[in-house]
């Protein structure tokens, strides 16, 4: 089989930095996004997910939001057109912080907003198309390999179509009418019945009711439980593939060791963002970017499931020009046996489809 590298990674992941104003709108450029995740890099506040899916859009007044580091329903009444986010086909404008969800736009504090591209909407009817068994919508980028998908969950398993056209490595699920926990699947984790909580600092949980069948070129599928399937409640799913060049979903054994006794991750390219998560104990979503403090020496990292503002840590992560180089024997790293599963997103491929290698920092 051929593949297609994608030589600008930025084209559908990108990180911006900002300071907020408090009063004035900001505009970050970027073609198609299509979800945004953003935190207050300078004090605590909670972790801001919009997408354009769920109705984060010029024509609306108000932006639903979700937040990674809790496990509370979709909010929209405290984020209005002064204090959302609008989606645009080339950018995105975050409106002057009101008080509301922690914190987008607050005077003097400095800001991460994580762009993912989407770009093309789709929608399944499964009882006229007999793909899936529950009808879903939404807005997929089959080049980056990302698609966001709605549905509305029966209660029962069931299958919902992702429009990749191929099988997804990672899929993130959140009950938006519910106060239930996020529902992490991945290819890393034991099997597709074993699931992790976006909010929580958990180890890998069994249980069938989360859909143990692995997902398909076409359908992801769903159980009973309402992380994923809640009955009557709308859903939302953030679906993933890996794309040479772009992305890599999967895990590593930690082996405790420091610096050469310890891990390295082969990308295929040289990385913009990497969240790891231990599956095998109590830990944190740990999350490392390219653009922030401390660039692999010193790194500085975020964690999904807590408020926290940025943080430093000594020597965790080396990102280099082909992959990800673990540095430390922490719990939440590199624990001695455990599996850790992990997403990265490029900054540059390896080498470009025109033969242009990329460097390490």
């Amino acid at each position: 089989m051929a593949y297609t590298t994608i030589d600008k990674p930025s084209d559908y992941f990108d990180t911006k930095l900002y300071t907020g104003t408090g009063s004035n709108n900001i505009t970050l450029t970027m073609d198609n996004v299509g979800w945004v995740w953003m935190k207050n890099r300078t004090n605590s506040g909670n972790h801001i997910l919009m997408d354009i899916v769920r109705g984060g859009n010029n024509s609306n007044s108000q932006k639903p939001v979700l937040l990674s580091n809790t496990s509370g329903a979709e909010q929209g009444s405290d984020i209005t057109a002064t204090g959302g986010v609008a989606f645009g086909s080339t950018s995105t404008v975050i409106g002057s912080d009101n008080g509301g969800y922690n914190y987008n736009n607050s005077a003097s504090s400095n800001y991460v907003a994580w762009h993912w591209g989407t770009g093309t909407s789709f929608s399944n009817d499964a009882s006229s198309t007999s793909i899936g068994s529950i009808d879903s919508a939404g807005s997929v980028n089959t080049d980056a390999g990302f698609s966001i998908v709605s549905y509305t969950g029966t209660g029962s398993t069931g299958t919902v179509a992702h429009g990749l056209g191929v099988k997804p490595s990672f899929l993130i699920y959140k009950n938006r009418a519910t106060t239930d926990s996020w529902n992490v699947q991945s290819d890393g984790l034991t099997s597709y019945d074993y699931y992790l909580r976006l909010n929580s600092t958990g180890s890998q949980n069994n249980n069938i009711d989360v859909g143990p069948t692995a997902p398909t070129s076409t359908v992801v599928t769903v159980g009973s439980h309402a992380q994923q399937n809640g009955d009557g409640n709308a859903m939302i799913l953030y679906a993933f593939a890996e794309k040479q060049g772009y992305s890599k979903f999967g895990n590593y054994i930690g082996t405790a060791g420091n610096n050469g006794d310890a891990p390295f991750i082969y990308t295929g390219f040289k990385p913009a963002w990497f969240m790891v998560k231990n599956a095998g104990a109590t830990s944190a979503w740990e999350i490392y970017d390219s653009k922030l403090l401390g660039y692999n020496d010193q790194n500085h990292q975020f964690r999904a499931n807590a408020n926290d503002a940025l943080s430093a840590v000594s020597d965790y992560v080396d990102f280099v020009s082909n992959g990800i180089k673990i540095r430390h024997n922490s719990t939440g790293i590199n624990e001695d046996g455990d599996n850790f599963i992990y997403m990265a997103f490029a900054e540059n491929p390896f080498v470009t489809s025109t033969g242009v290698p990329a460097t390490a920092r």
